[in-house]
């Protein structure tokens, strides 16, 4: 008896949605911090660079996904363009990568609600209430991530008010610190590029679900695109607001730049209005995330590069259970084993190397199948090496073991085929 399929319920909007509630996580609140510590007032060139990387990236997500409208993205992608090699790099690579982003998420959401010593707990409480949400359909994730993404939007848009009324004041007006834009030097700027870059990855989550898109050929292009321009436009925004009313120095110290923007305004019911704002989009990214690596695990299952009993849909609910259940057990045991830092440089590495098989497998494509220029595509395979390298030192090392950890295991597991 053959597993159940998953089922087409979604729409645009949905699909904006997920991806908004992907790519406006925790990032937007904290990235901005540790871009100013390597570039100063340079970010917002970092933050021009990992948009540009990060358009080429969706753009060839988008070109593909409009040709295999099916569970999976690039591992799928990769398969069908290249070879069953990469597109297993590029599963492997989601997998940790998205995995170790769970358990940032997590982390995050913990820093700004919970009572100190409780971070941990918490985290794992909402890893497993969330993982308890997608087992009950995609429908209600995309539901409770519109809710999600509106509260966020909200208290973005009072942070940024507040901020606009303190820059008056501001000890560096933006006529001084523009002036500083190459204070950090080209690496400075780079390096601030690839810390950013960890606030866009997320649109992929839509090109994951081409199983649940209703018409996904025209639906998830043009929700990548929109989900992708509304996140730059809000980052850009909320980058200049950041360092109008801090000034670079300021934005490097503070370990919540956006709050501590606001907070120049004398507002004192800004604070809880940003934490309220940074635990919920934690919450959305997370949300997302569980999803979207529980679906690319199923792909895997289906092909057998992952354990065959993963590829299981729950018959009800239309749900990869099994896999999110093992992706949320994972998530938890780097909850209470790592870092935040050390989360987001592991993700990162393996989320670039995902991008770097999508555009190498866009670049491929032919005929009525192409939907951008093929320059576009080399520019991101450039920028997901630069940027990868750019990473520290510990998650490059990190970042390869895991990866040939994977490929060692299925090298493994074909000769097993072969021999059995």
């Amino acid at each position: 008896m053959s597993s159940p399929s998953l089922a087409r319920r979604l729409g645009l909007g949905d699909a904006v949605f997920i991806g908004l509630g992907a790519m406006l996580g925790a990032g937007v609140f904290s990235a901005f911090s540790p871009a100013a510590q390597a570039a100063g007032a340079g970010l917002l060139l970092g933050l021009v660079l990992a948009g540009v990387v990060a358009y080429a990236n969706a753009t060839s997500s988008a070109q593909l996904a409009a040709v295999y409208p099916t569970s999976g993205g690039t591992y799928v992608y990769g398969r069908a363009e290249l070879n069953d090699w990469w597109g297993f790099l590029a599963g492997w690579g989601f997998v940790i990568g998205k995995t170790a982003s769970c358990a940032a998420m997590a982390l995050t959401f913990a820093a700004y609600v919970a009572p100190a010593g409780w971070e941990r707990p918490l985290a794992v409480a909402a890893v497993v209430t969330l993982g308890a949400v997608n087992w009950f359909g995609v429908t209600r994730t995309a539901q409770l991530t519109r809710i999600i993404v509106t509260v966020v939007l909200l208290c973005l848009a009072v942070a940024v008010i507040a901020a606009g009324a303190g820059a008056a004041d501001a000890p560096a007006a933006p006529s001084v610190w523009a002036q500083e834009l190459f204070v950090g030097g080209p690496y400075g700027i780079l390096q601030s590029a690839g810390l950013l870059f960890f606030a866009f990855a997320g649109y992929a989550r839509i090109a994951t679900m081409g199983e649940e898109v209703r018409d996904p050929a025209r639906v998830i292009p043009r929700a990548i695109s929109l989900a992708f321009l509304i996140v730059v436009v809000i980052y850009a925004v909320v980058a200049v607001a950041v360092l109008a009313a801090l000034g670079p120095e300021a934005t490097a110290a503070s370990s919540d730049p956006v709050a501590a923007a606001a907070a120049t305004a004398g507002w004192t019911w800004v604070d809880p209005v940003v934490r309220v704002g940074a635990a919920a989009a934690a919450l959305g990214a997370l949300l997302a995330l569980i999803a979207g690596v529980g679906r690319t695990t199923l792909a895997m299952a289906r092909e057998r590069d992952l354990p065959a009993f993963l590829s299981a849909v729950h018959p009800r609910w239309h749900v990869p259970h099994r896999a999110e259940v093992l992706i949320v057990l994972a998530v938890v045991v780097l909850v209470l084993s790592t870092d935040l830092r050390g989360a987001i440089g592991f993700s990162s590495f393996g989320v670039l190397t995902y991008y770097l098989v999508a555009n190498l497998a866009a670049h491929r494509q032919t005929g009525s199948a192409r939907r951008y220029p093929r320059w576009l595509q080399l520019l991101g395979v450039t920028g997901c090496v630069i940027l990868a390298l750019s990473l520290p030192w510990q998650s490059v090392a990190g970042g390869t073991t895991v990866l040939a950890i994977g490929l060692v295991y299925r090298i493994v597991r074909l000769r097993a085929a072969r021999a059995g």
